[in-house]
Formats: structure tokens, C-alpha cells, sequence
């Protein structure tokens, strides 16, 4: 990671040296000349690293050559932030206190107390003598001889994304064929069948195509996927098959309580339980366990996925499915569909020759292929696919290790691309990262820098896709869209190389009471994450001043009521004068000690689902922070006033914080914040001088993404409204308008009218509004995806929703005045022209693009008009799902909409004269429903 480290440094030395320039400001004798030094000394490093990180492979000395480099870089890294900071902080202090002289101390630099002048004298000397160390660095550099080589810096920004389709696995049809026989035809007792592989061989894929083949759903009442891996925890086990059961982790600490509950839900019921990766050869482990899952009814089966053939024996599997190489007729299909993907028909012949003999190089694993055939997918030349073929990786005598293909394609990355790549070794095997969550880590390192006015944010998105499409991730998560990346995985051949390469800067390590210091060993650890079983004390692990990014992973997930809270001990911040990010999500902190206002370095800070009742105020003394998370820390009552002071923070994550019912009023000063998850306005005589109003969301210029505005039902009149400026908010894409809680009614079909969004806007809710007419603005919305109306129970008719363009969802929610849905809802009028836009005759279409449409607490509601069998009109053409619930007067669905849509799944629940009519047997209109393919009627 040591160019990227140098990229970082020479970024900050270049803008100290500019800022200095711009601010016309006299550096003190000798210290541009130690700048200048630095800056020369890592840019001739820098150009010999492609080289020297290429030999480290094989010569161990040009390695310890490379770590010596790394620490010093880190170190260089530290200094100079302490140099930028001391600028930030002399101007935060200046605006807040214009008429005082500012007498410059930085809390927790070593250098407490120092004027600004002696401050800076100190960073001065502490660079000086990086520099000796660099000399003697660069006296070793040119012993090795090493060679210049030059790369792309800057990879091309990504004009579209598009990922190629591996739903389908190669070669794998027999395979697929057999393990599903082998998952249905077991009858007694619990069937435990296994996949045993070499690494990378696709045993994980084989399971998940099974997992969802249309056999295997239908013929088990549940479905459970487990990632097991190492280091191997029953209690964590056990959590997790709840976890996929429940959707939400359980407040459990011991396995007997956990087997309990999880044999209430597999009782006498049929389930197909997934253990992926499975490691551990010692079956006393999981006897609690499968004691449990063998209550389940005859035919429950387990697939497990393991390397070793004797955990398929010690689990008791009665048949074993030796997942083999693939052909090289199939290596060959699976790497021409990732390397031509979207290439010509002149190119792909070209290259085929060639790519051949890359494909027989992958000796038909299917990793490799992927992962070769991802970076063949973006080379141009012949030269670029023969220098690929004769590259020397190929030969690696730890080839299992080192893993050619991922060597191959990580020297293909920029620096700025793979400094992001190897951050992930910092993560657990297996762990579901989450895309915005790495994003944010990312520059609370430095690693993203925006360019022709693009934010940070897309830069890490673009990074993210890069990757993906080079195969260093997998299991993605893509957005409706199919534009952005929500999550993804990192398989264990990855990780294990990421890992390789960055040894001694990122570790996870377990941690146990009886392991409370950090091993010596880690001592240079930069980026750390701890894993923490429940039943331990909060870690206060040694040896951490180096630290980056520190991480204490635990699985706990805050409930109402809390029994034990986590005691963090004041000294742990105090040992981590480096530190850029930290996460103290899903631990039992109810509490933080003051001296966190010691991280001045600080740019990343979760705190998510913790049992706070309030935020120590020494927390806005962080005004480097970019990211606070307070996700569902559901006891959470006030932020702290002083957070106005945050001016850097650009994320600030409070879903699911019901216990908080107001915000500071020094929200609104914060002018770079993109993310709010929600806004809460409270009753006018509550407010005063420190709380927010409506008005001051018009200061948060920059929102994006999701936002909920909360309370709105103590908005005066119109006036107010406007002053939140919605439609200048071009990047929202999700907006929920609360009005419960509300003192009066009579004006807020004014307010809503008032709170019109940019036409930009993608998702829409309005809950609780009281007005007896929906906003006119709704039918200007063009790009709306999603919809969701709930408890509006004033308004008797609907917008004719039917008319807007891109609606995909539609909810309707506790609507209880709403005795009809017919043409106007639809959006067509008796006197509607029957020709098409163009004047030609053709079909006028309502709700063209709606594919799931949920109605449900309709209480009034009796009919529903689709114009009979009027066919020059076109009703909700791509229907997929229409649930129905809770509507106890509707007579009938429209015929039409049953028998001309596409509908593949219908539910309806508690109504009792649909209930009647569409009876399984003996309904009188049976046959209208009949061919549905996913029908619930209960």
C-alpha cells in the first residue's frame, strides 16, 4: 500500500505549498525547503514502486525494503495532516471569534500549548527528520536497480455500468442436475449433503444456483443461507440462522436459548439449511445444533460447502459431490462470455487465438477464469492480451497463494484504485459490505479525490464498479437502476490476497478476555478491526497509536431495554492521536468519555445501534468528522447544540432514532452535508432560538439521496412551507412528508402544496396528511418510481395517478375515505382521444410501467372500474404483484386487470368477500385467478 500512502503525501504537500502561495504567507526559515525536500524525495521513490511491489513477489529483501518504506510514508501522512489541521483550526477559530486573538493550541497534539509559530516550528523538525529517514531509503533504492515504469494514474471515469450476467453457471449442468436430486430425494430423518472443492472452484455458486432453482423453493417451506467460515463461533452460528429467519439479529448471548427458538421455527416443518465454507473438523461443535435442526420434518436437508473431504465426513453427509475442474470447452465459454462481453465481432476473432491460451493457463477454475477473463474485458491491443499471456505471474511458485490472475489484474489498476482495493483486507472473511459504508471509509483515508466537479462520493461509486467489473468483488447488490452498487462480498481467495498484501497494515484479529493486548506483531497495524464475542468485556486493546482505522466488530443489535452497557476506558482515545476512522456500531456503549474530542483526526465516526441517551458535546470538537452514524440508536433523545461546529460533516445518518423529536439548531450551518436522513420540526411554542425550523432546510443546499421531514404538521401556513426550498434540492431522490402529531389541520392542503419537489424526485410517501386533496405537484413528477400514500383519511378521491410515466410501486395505505378507484384514478376521461400521441390510431395506456401494485386498510372501499372490456385503452401492461389486505367491503378485482396483465403473484388477506369469490375450490370466480403462478387467498 506504500504508493498509495506516497499519492496521499504528495497531494498534501503540493496543497500546503499552494495554500501558503495562495494566502501569501511567509513559511518559516527552512521549512519550504524541508516541503520541498519531502516532495522531491517521495516523487523519485514513487516512480521506481510499480517495479519494486512487481519483485517484492519474489525477493524478500526488496519486501523489507518496501515495509521500512510504508511506515515512514505513514508517518510523513501523520505529520502533514497535523500541519493542515493546525491551518483548519485557526480558521474555525477565527470566524467564531473574529475580534479575539486566536492563541493557537491543537488538542491532542503532542505540541499542547504551543502558539501557532511553534507549532508549526515542531512539525517543521519532525519533518526533517523524515527526511534523513528517506535518505537512507533512497540510498537502498538504488542498490535494487529498480526499473521506472509508468501508469495510468487516473482510471477513465465510467460512462455506463454494465455488469456481465453469471446468474448461469459454465459447465456446471450435470453438477446441478445431481445435487438438486440429492436435496429432494432424501425422505427420512435429516439429510446432510455436502460440496467439496479445491478454492475457487465455484462450490459457493454451484450452492446459490441450487439454493434458487425453482425445484428446490417449491419443495421446502423454508430457506436458510449461513456463511460459516473461520473462526468458527456456534453462538454466532446459531444468531445467524435466526438472523435469515427473523430479519433482524437476536438480543441472544447463550446456544441453548438460541437452539430453543430455533427449533420453534423448524418444527415439524420441511427447510434446507446452506453452511458455506465450512471449516471446522470438530462435530462436538455443531451437536447442539443439528440436535435441534433434527426436529424438522422428514426431508430437511443441509448443504454444506467446505475445502476439506473430512468435514464432509465429520458432518455426517450422506453424499458427497467432489466439485471438479471445469473442461476447457467450458473454461473457454466462461471466459469468451466475460472477456468479448460487448466487444465486436472483428475483435472477437481477433483476439480468439490468444484467448484461447489464456483460458487453458486458468486449468479450468472458475475464479481464475472470471478474474482473468474481467481483465481481458478491457484490453484493446493484441500486444496488451500476448503481454498478458507471457507475463511472468504465471510462474509463481506460491501460485496458490499469490493467486496470478489477481496479481495480473491488480498491477492493471491505478494506484488511486488499489489503495481502495487493499483497504478491503481490513474487513472479516465473508462480511457483506456495504457500498456507501466503504465509500465513506475510503475518504476518511484521503483515497478519493473529486476532479471536474464531480463529488468524492461518485468517484467511489465509479472505484466500486471499476473493481466489480475486474471481478475483486462478488454476491452484488445493484440498485433498481441497475447504475449503482449497493453491497458486495469479497470471495476468500480475494480476501486471502488483499491480505497478503497488506501484511502488517490491516489485521482482524478475535478478541477474548484472556487476550487483552495487542500481539507484538501487530504493532504497526494500521487499519485493525477486532472481532468481539458477546459475552466480552469492551476491548481495550494495547499498542494502537499507529492506528488509522480501528473497528471493534460485535453482533449485538440494541433493544429497548439494556442490562449491561460497555464501559469505554478515557485512556483508549487518548492512544490513538493517528486515528481517521472508528466504528463502535452494535456494541453496549451508553456512554463515551469526553476524551473522544481528542480525535482531531477524526473523519469517520459509527456509532450505530447503541443504547445512548445523548452524545457527549466533546464530540463536536471533531470538525475534521465527514460521517456520523447514529443508525438505530433507537434511545437517542438530542444531538448536541454545539454541532454546528462539524462544517466538514457531509453524511449524518439518524434512521431509525424514534426517541429523538427534535434537532439543534446548528444543523442548518452545516452547509456541506449531503446526507440527513430526516428533518424534524416540533411545535412552534417548542422551539426557540436552538431548534430547528421548516425555513433552515433551505441552508442545506447540497442534500441528496433519502430524506424524511418529520412533524409537518405544525407548519403555520404556506409561507413556512416555501421557505424549505424542496424544489432547489435537484439531487433528493427519496422524500417522505410526515404530518402526524399535528395541532391543526385546516391548512395543510396549503402546506403540501407549498413543499413541491425538484421533478428530479424518485420515491414519494406522504403519511398522516390530514388535507382532503393530494398536492397538484404529484402529477409533475416524471421520473416518480415509487409511491406510498398511507393515513391520509380525509381524502375521498385519488390523483389520476395512472398518467405518470415511470411508476414502478404503488402503495395505498389506510385511505379509509376512498369508496372507489375507477377512471379518474386511472387517468382516463370519457372524452379521452383514442388515437396516440402522434395522431394514429392506438391504445391510450394507464400506469404503463407499474409492476407491484399493494392496496391494503381500505376500509371504505367497494369497487374498482378497469373499463370492461374496452380495449383501446391500456391498463398496467407490466403488472407483476398486486397484494390486497384488509379491505373488507371490495366486491370483486377487475376482471381485465386479472385476465390481460401479466401478474405472477396475488396475495390477498382479510377480505372476506374477495376471499368468497376467488375461493381455491369452490369461488365462482375461481378460474379468473387460477393461472396465477404465486397465489395466497387467506
Amino acid at each position: 500500500m506504500s504508493d498509495q500512502v506516497i499519492t496521499t503525501i504528495l497531494t498534501q504537500v503540493t496543497q500546503i505549498l499552494e495554500e501558503q502561495i495562495r494566502q501569501e504567507i511567509t513559511l518559516i526559515s527552512g521549512v519550504k525547503k524541508e516541503f520541498k525536500k519531502l516532495q522531491s524525495e517521495f516523487e523519485s521513490i514513487k516512480a521506481v514502486l510499480v517495479d519494486a511491489e512487481k519483485r517484492q513477489v519474489k525477493e524478500e529483501t526488496v519486501k523489507l525494503w518496501l515495509e521500512k518504506l510504508k511506515d515512514i510514508a505513514y508517518e510523513a501522512d501523520d505529520v502533514l495532516s497535523e500541519w493542515v489541521i493546525s491551518t483548519q483550526k485557526s480558521e474555525i477559530e477565527t470566524l467564531e471569534n473574529p475580534n479575539r486573538k486566536v492563541s493557537f493550541s491543537l488538542n491532542p497534539l503532542p505540541c499542547l500549548g504551543f502558539n501557532k509559530v511553534a507549532l508549526r516550528r515542531e512539525i517543521a523538525l519532525k519533518i526533517k527528520k523524515i527526511n534523513e529517514k528517506l535518505v537512507n531509503i533512497a540510498i537502498e533504492k538504488d542498490r535494487y536497480n529498480f526499473s521506472v515504469i509508468t501508469v495510468n494514474e487516473c482510471p477513465d471515469r465510467i460512462k455506463s455500468t454494465s455488469f456481465v450476467d453469471l446468474s448461469e453457471v459454465e459447465g456446471r449442468d450435470l453438477d446441478k442436475i445431481t445435487l438438486i436430486s440429492k436435496l429432494l430425494s432424501e425422505k427420512n430423518g435429516l439429510n446432510v449433503v455436502s460440496v467439496v472443492g479445491m478454492g475457487g472452484i465455484g462450490k459457493t455458486t454451484l450452492a446459490q444456483v441450487v439454493y434458487n432453482s425453482s425445484a428446490v423453493v417449491g419443495n421446502f417451506d423454508r430457506r436458510i443461507w449461513v456463511c460459516v467460515s473461520e473462526p468458527f463461533d456456534e453462538v454466532r452460528i446459531g444468531k445467524a440462522i435466526l438472523e435469515d429467519i427473523e430479519g433482524i439479529a437476536p438480543y441472544l448471548f447463550e446456544l441453548e436459548t438460541i437452539a430453543r427458538k430455533i427449533r420453534y421455527y423448524v418444527e415439524n416443518r420441511k427447510f434446507l439449511l446452506v453452511l458455506d465454507d465450512v471449516w471446522t473438523e470438530d462435530f462436538s461443535k455443531w451437536e447442539q445444533l443439528f440436535s435441534t435442526l433434527s426436529t424438522g420434518e422428514d426431508g430437511s436437508t443441509i448443504l454444506v460447502t467446505t475445502r476439506k473431504e473430512r468435514v464432509a465426513k465429520v458432518m455426517g453427509s450422506k453424499y458427497e459431490l467432489r466439485l471438479g475442474k471445469l473442461s476447457d470447452q467450458d473454461s473457454w465459454a466462461l471466459f469468451k462470455k466475460i472477456a468479448f462481453f460487448e466487444k465486436s465481432e472483428e475483435e472477437c476473432e481477433r483476439f480468439e487465438s490468444v484467448g484461447r491460451k489464456i483460458a487453458d493457463k486458468c486449468k479450468g477454475r472458475p475464479l481464475t477464469v472470471k478474474t482473468i477473463g474481467s481483465l481481458m474485458r478491457f484490453k484493446k491491443s493484441l500486444k496488451d492480451w500476448d503481454d498478458v499471456l507471457s507475463s511472468e505471474f504465471w510462474e509463481l511458485e506460491e501460485a496458490e497463494k499469490l493467486f496470478p490472475p489477481l496479481m495480473l489484474s491488480y498491477f492493471d489498476l491505478p494506484s488511486t484504485v488499489k489503495r481502495c482495493f487493499l483497504f478491503c483486507a481490513f474487513f472479516p472473511k465473508d462480511h457483506v459490505i456495504e457500498a456507501n459504508n466503504l465509500i465513506q471509509l475510503w475518504m476518511a483515508q484521503g483515497y478519493l479525490s473529486s476532479s471536474e466537479n464531480v463529488e468524492i462520493e461518485v468517484i467511489g461509486q465509479e472505484y466500486l464498479q471499476s473493481l466489480a467489473m475486474r471481478s475483486f468483488f462478488q454476491d452484488l447488490v445493484i440498485d433498481k437502476d441497475g447504475k449503482r452498487i449497493l453491497s458486495m462480498k469479497m470471495h476468500d481467495m480475494v480476501h486471502d490476497f488483499a491480505q497478503y498484501l497488506t501484511k502488517n497494515e490491516c489485521s482482524v484479529i478475535e478478541f477474548n478476555n484472556l487476550e487483552r493486548k495487542m500481539e507484538s506483531s501487530h504493532k504497526s497495524v494500521r487499519h485493525l478491526t477486532v472481532v468481539r464475542s458477546e459475552d466480552t468485556h469492551f476491548p481495550n486493546v494495547k499498542n494502537v497509536d499507529k492506528l488509522f482505522t480501528f473497528w471493534v466488530q460485535s453482533f449485538y443489535d440494541s433493544p429497548r431495554i439494556v442490562s449491561q452497557l460497555d464501559k469505554i476506558e478515557p485512556d483508549l482515545f487518548l492512544r490513538l492521536p493517528c486515528l481517521r476512522a472508528l466504528d463502535l456500531s452494535r456494541n453496549r456503549i451508553g456512554e463515551l468519555p469526553k476524551e473522544i474530542g481528542n480525535l482531531i483526526k477524526l473523519k469517520y465516526l459509527n456509532l450505530s445501534h447503541n443504547p445512548f441517551w445523548e452524545l457527549n458535546p466533546a464530540i463536536c470538537d471533531l470538525y475534521n468528522l465527514q460521517t456520523l452514524k447514529l443508525f438505530g440508536c433507537d434511545h437517542l433523545r438530542k444531538l448536541p447544540r454545539e454541532i454546528g461546529k462539524l462544517v466538514n460533516l457531509r453524511h449524518l445518518e439518524i434512521d431509525r432514532t424514534d426517541s429523538l423529536k427534535t434537532l439543534p439548531k446548528g444543523i442548518s450551518n452545516l452547509k456541506s452535508l449531503q446526507t440527513l436522513s430526516k428533518f424534524i420540526i416540533v411545535r412552534g411554542n417548542d422551539r426557540g432560538d436552538a431548534t430547528c425550523a421548516l425555513e433552515d432546510l433551505s441552508n442545506l443546499k447540497n442534500l441528496r439521496g433519502c430524506l424524511k421531514i418529520e412533524g409537518l404538521g405544525y407548519v403555520a401556513d404556506a409561507d413556512e412551507a416555501k421557505k424549505a426550498e424542496l424544489q432547489k434540492k435537484i439531487h433528493l431522490s427519496d422524500l417522505e412528508l410526515d404530518f402526524s402529531r399535528s395541532i391543526q389541520t385546516g391548512k395543510q392542503g396549503e402546506v403540501i402544496e407549498a413543499l413541491e419537489p425538484h421533478e428530479n424526485l424518485q420515491s414519494l410517501q406522504i403519511s398522516s396528511y390530514s388535507g382532503t386533496k393530494f398536492p397538484s405537484w404529484i402529477m409533475k413528477l416524471p421520473n416518480l418510481h415509487k409511491l406510498f400514500l398511507q393515513d391520509c383519511q380525509n381524502c375521498t378521491n385519488l390523483p389520476p395517478l395512472g398518467k405518470l410515466p415511470s411508476l414502478v410501486t404503488l402503495h395505498l395505505e389506510g385511505m379509509k375515505n376512498v369508496k372507489s378507484l375507477g377512471l379518474d384514478f386511472l387517468g382516463i376521461h370519457a372524452n379521452d382521444d383514442m388515437n396516440g400521441e402522434d395522431g394514429s390510431a392506438g391504445a391510450l395506456s394507464a400506469f404503463p410501467k407499474l409492476k407491484k401494485l399493494k392496496i391494503s386498510k381500505m376500509e371504505s372501499w367497494e369497487e374498482w372500474d378497469s373499463i370492461g372490456k374496452d380495449e383501446n385503452f391500456e391498463i398496467m401492461p407490466r403488472l407483476r404483484c398486486l397484494k390486497i389486505s384488509h379491505c373488507g367491503k371490495l366486491k370483486e378485482l377487475p376482471p381485465r386487470l386479472l385476465q390481460k396483465t401479466p401478474i405472477q403473484k396475488l396475495r390477498i388477506h382479510y377480505c372476506a368477500l374477495l376471499q368468497q369469490k376467488y375461493h381455491r375450490e369452490n369461488g365462482e370466480d375461481w378460474s379468473m385467478i387460477s393461472h396465477i403462478s404465486k397465489l395466497r387467498i387467506c
